[in-house]
């Protein structure tokens, strides 16, 4: 496989990435041209949220093809068309061949959410400290442990499980449940009676597979499966729909029962409290990396 990289202006970043898409680029990526220099610029923007601009003043664009020719062709192309002013030919280079999927297993290691509590990928062995475990591998629904938010999720059903001891959560609602991991951490840590839903079909399935793997029990499906009240109720997800979802999540916790929130920036917290405060009152349980969990109880 070969990269074709090319150094455009931030205006040229959309126009340039649907071409290379339309000459079957087999991938296409942006990156800022002054990085790591002293002109470099941060894009930051909220993670799930669109980006605030599609690139940089100096961006560099690299598209993969399969072969030179194909991306020999792409250059061509590009050069005859109007929009390429301004644009430069940063090179083409051969992709080194490597076994990519030893690549990816070796960027996921054990994660630790407690020191006898841990994430492991199915090709490590335990840690030998490891009483629970959940086994995980990466996949297409959002949720592996290496996460702030996903962690300090976990942290609190393993607090709450140890302190309380078993059937402490009581019946358990994953709203949002992605790879079903905090779903199947209530289920280590003694819950029976789960509900893990979601949205994305593909996450539903991605819980049930997952489920099945560790050997735990829960029901998983799309939101309308969620009646009733529960004793817990989790939702790692992002500030914004969780300010939409307040009323619908609250509604569920039962009497007694525990409200726990993730995917929240530290900046985030009061428009959270605010956006909750009719129902429930939200406070700063933990705090990771600039993110926050956040808790209430009924």
């Amino acid at each position: 496989m070969f990269e074709l990289s090319l150094l455009c202006p931030e205006d040229r970043v959309e126009t340039l990435s649907d071409a290379f898409d339309a000459l079957e680029a087999l991938s296409v990526s942006v990156e800022d041209a002054d990085a790591q220099t002293d002109a470099e610029q941060a894009l930051f923007g909220e993670p799930g949220m669109p980006a605030p601009r599609e690139g940089w003043q100096r961006s560099r664009i690299t598209a993969l093809f399969p072969t030179r020719q194909a991306a020999d062709e792409a250059v061509r192309l590009l050069q005859a068309q109007d929009f390429f002013e301004g644009c430069s030919v940063l090179g083409i280079a051969a992709v080194q061949e490597q076994d990519w999927v030893r690549l990816t297993q070796s960027q996921f290691e054990p994660v630790e959410i407690t020191p006898d509590f841990w994430i492991v990928p199915t090709w490590h062995e335990l840690p030998a400290a490891a009483r629970r475990s959940i086994r995980l591998d990466p996949g297409l629904a959002f949720g592996t442990g290496t996460h702030p938010t996903t962690r300090m999720c976990l942290r609190w059903i393993a607090r709450q499980g140890a302190e309380s001891g078993d059937q402490a959560l009581g019946r358990v609602l994953d709203y949002g449940c992605g790879s079903g991991i905090l779903a199947m951490g209530a289920a280590k840590f003694g819950a029976l009676d789960i509900d893990a839903v979601d949205i994305d079909p593909a996450a539903v399935e991605a819980t049930r597979q997952n489920a099945l793997a560790n050997g735990v029990h829960l029901n998983a499906g799309l939101p309308e499966q969620a009646q009733g009240q529960y004793q817990t109720v989790l939702a790692n997800i992002l500030a914004t729909p969780l300010k939409v979802l307040a009323p619908l999540l609250c509604a569920h916790v039962a009497e007694g029962g525990h409200l726990v929130l993730a995917g929240i920036l530290e900046r985030q917290a009061q428009e959270l409290t605010q956006a909750y405060a009719p129902w429930l009152s939200l406070q700063v349980a933990d705090s990771e990396d600039g993110w926050i969990l956040m808790t209430a109880r009924r």
